[in-house]
């Protein structure tokens, strides 16, 4: 065989660095190791992988149809070393949404880490379109996503059902009354999730059209913050149930009626079309779904909540 895993493993994360120095970094080789390694699969192919322009490497078209393959074939050798090695799972990158990263995944991946002692586990929390595009960029093996998705190379399943709720202090004046209409919740200080998140795109188009010139009060990325900033009375916010459920139980958070609007929602997997999926993300998947318990929506969800 003229090529070995090593040269390959080497390849990928070249490629996906665009940096022959990071690359060596991230394998724990040196510079010139990392340089020799790339020169040789291509000389024993003779078939260049990259265009170098000045100090830059950039795929060429043989290179980026090369990259699918390499990864596909790496991962199955991870799971040969996985199976081997007594079934234990190889690394894990998941990428999560705020919502789901904050009141879902974390529980996931503690059950996960108890059940796979000595298995790698990173889970990075973001909006929609940041683990988007680290799923784009192999920087992922896993999404889990709340906005919707759209883009070739990612294939999008449904998890679990969800919907927005408006919502508002106890001391509100829409706190006592009935359902609100358009022109009432046009004239409230809004404070909503920044754009780029699913929460945010859900509103703006089911709801910020409606109602036209809104008065946007703050945008802020975490949904904690944005539940104390109404429980203080600031103004009216729009988050998932999932996030709101122990604070509407106790109390501290009213729900605003709005029958008007279709606020329901999914829940997604998001993955990469053209790179396998381990023994770790196959795992991780299913225990997603056992923890849900069979629950159709996040509403039905039997979670222990902390405030």
């Amino acid at each position: 065989m003229r090529l070995s895993l090593r040269q390959l493993e080497i390849f990928v994360a070249i490629a996906r660095t665009e940096n022959v120095s990071r690359a060596a970094g991230r394998l724990a080789l040196s510079q010139s190791a990392a340089s020799s390694a790339l020169v040789e699969l291509e000389r024993a192919f003779d078939c260049p992988l990259f265009d170098r322009i000045g100090k830059s490497l950039h795929l060429n078209a043989t290179g980026r149809g090369l990259l699918p393959l390499a990864e596909t074939l790496l991962a199955g050798a991870r799971d040969i070393e996985d199976y081997l090695a007594g079934g234990r799972p190889g690394p894990l990158n998941v990428g999560a949404t705020l919502t789901i990263g904050n009141y879902l995944a974390t529980l996931v991946v503690a059950d996960y880490m108890r059940r796979h002692p000595g298995s790698p586990v990173q889970l990075q929390v973001a909006n929609t379109d940041t683990v988007v595009d680290r799923l784009l960029r192999g920087e992922c093996d896993l999404g889990l996503i709340e906005g919707e998705a759209s883009h070739p190379d990612l294939a999008i399943e449904p998890w679990l059902d969800d919907e927005l709720v408006v919502f508002c202090a106890p001391g509100h004046a829409l706190a006592a009354g009935g359902p609100a209409d358009d022109a009432t919740l046009a004239r409230q200080p809004w404070i909503l999730r920044e754009r780029g998140s699913g929460t945010r795109a859900q509103f703006d188009r089911c709801i910020g059209l409606r109602l036209g010139d809104f008065s946007l009060c703050l945008e802020l990325e975490h949904t904690e913050a944005i539940k104390r900033a109404v429980e203080s009375g600031l103004g009216i916010g729009c988050l998932s149930r999932l996030a709101l459920r122990e604070a509407l139980r106790r109390g501290s958070l009213v729900e605003v009626a709005t029958p008007q609007f279709d606020l329901a929602r999914r829940f997604y997997f998001a993955s990469h079309r053209r790179r396998h999926q381990s023994a770790a993300v196959r795992s991780f998947r299913a225990m997603c779904m056992a923890f849900a318990g069979g629950a159709e929506s996040t509403a039905a969800l039997p979670l222990p909540f902390i405030p």
